[in-house]
């Protein structure tokens, strides 16, 4: 099968979060799957950089797919190239799968898909989610009505990751097709974990971001005092004016000599600070799947997700807990966690990775999704 992705970033252009890593080990386990992949997407790395990449061929990565990347002219994926390069792209494959929405390629590859009569999946990633804070709500709501009203509906399947990102695609959207796919995670095949001492050390990774409710942790992290005694590493990159109200906020709660703000962490430095970690905290008022979670439980870490992430079954499968992000829920679970068996629980956890989200299995379900609209049969 020919899958073509169309995304307005992509790997090594970190800088966007979660969905550049999901979207690189899909292409990379679809072509262990038989497929033959190609993506087209923008050179964007950032709003004020972009990628030293090849921009004038298609570059062969080493994992067995084509990548075209098209020189971002403005804002974040505005490339006229993509737009010229498009149809040509989408009447070579079998399938297409769009990633993002509100971006430069989402009208034209869906305009392009019903021209072409080509099945299109298309991921959100979360963006079609709201919470109190959301930004920009009204031209996002002109923007919604726009692409529900001129999409070929009877060829778009819109591939969510959770159930609950599932259930607020379709009370906003009710004629949209959906199939619930999550995310999958790599398990690494060994572990050298720093076994903990005395202090209780605690981690947030991810986007620095107000939809990651990271001033709720510090809040929570300034309750508990010193019983149990902690730390919290806070890894990860945002914009220069919100780092600088965390650190502000670090400072008037007094917890700066508990709190370190380690900055972007990649590759084999992320393994290091997971390995040397006992606790990861997500505390999102709105996630669609949260890979972070996954990523933690991989690395053997046990995890206290908040309730705005999909991760109920943290209780059931006892590597964690899925509570309020509310500064008094966060503190008692972390008082509770401390006195818990948390190299167990990690292991649980990672056990539970292995045998539901590994993104060979991730890969297979979407390559079956890939066939049945191919053939245009009912997506359950």
């Amino acid at each position: 099968m020919k899958v073509l992705h169309v995304v307005p970033s992509f790997y090594p252009a970190y800088i966007y979060g979660g969905p550049i890593r999901s979207t690189f080990e899909l292409c990379r386990n679809l072509v262990k799957l038989g497929c033959e992949v190609r993506v087209l997407t923008t050179d964007a790395n950032g709003l004020n950089q972009t990628l030293a990449v090849q921009k004038e061929h298609e570059v062969e990565l080493p994992e067995g797919f084509r990548v075209r990347y098209c020189p971002r002219l403005y804002r974040h994926s505005v490339s006229p190239a993509l737009l010229q390069l498009l149809p040509s792209y989408m009447r070579w494959a079998d399938i297409v799968h769009l990633t993002g929405v509100y971006n430069f390629p989402t009208f034209p590859t869906i305009w392009e898909s019903r021209s072409l009569r080509k099945p299109l999946v298309w991921s959100p990633r979360g963006a079609l989610q709201r919470w109190a804070g959301s930004l920009r709500t009204s031209p996002k709501a002109v923007w919604d009505f726009l692409w529900y009203h001129t999409a070929n509906r009877a060829n778009l399947t819109m591939h969510v990751t959770s159930e609950n990102e599932c259930r607020e695609a379709i009370a906003r959207f009710p004629k949209l097709r959906t199939a619930t796919i999550p995310n999958g995670v790599d398990v690494p095949a060994d572990l050298n974990r720093i076994e903990r001492r005395e202090e209780l050390r605690l981690l947030f990774i991810g986007r620095l971001d107000p939809k990651k409710g990271i001033e709720a942790l510090l809040r929570a992290c300034s309750l508990i005092d010193s019983a149990p005694p902690w730390r919290l590493a806070i890894a990860g990159w945002g914009s220069v004016d919100y780092v600088s109200q965390l650190k502000k906020q670090i400072h008037t709660l007094g917890v700066e000599e508990r709190v370190e703000m380690i900055g972007e962490v990649l590759s084999e430095a992320k393994k290091r600070l997971f390995e040397s970690s006992d606790v990861a905290l997500v505390p999102s008022h709105t996630e669609n799947f949260a890979i972070v979670v996954a990523e933690a439980l991989a690395h053997g870490v046990p995890v206290i997700a908040s309730r705005g992430t999909p991760w109920s079954r943290l209780d059931e499968m006892k590597c964690g807990f899925w509570v309020g992000n509310d500064p008094g829920s966060l503190a008692d679970a972390i008082r509770s966690i401390s006195t818990m068996p948390l190299a167990e629980m990690g292991m649980r956890g990672r056990q539970w990775m292995q045998r539901e989200f590994s993104w060979l299995s991730v890969s297979e379900q979407m390559l079956d999704l890939y066939q049945r609209c191919g053939v245009h049969e009912p997506i359950g």
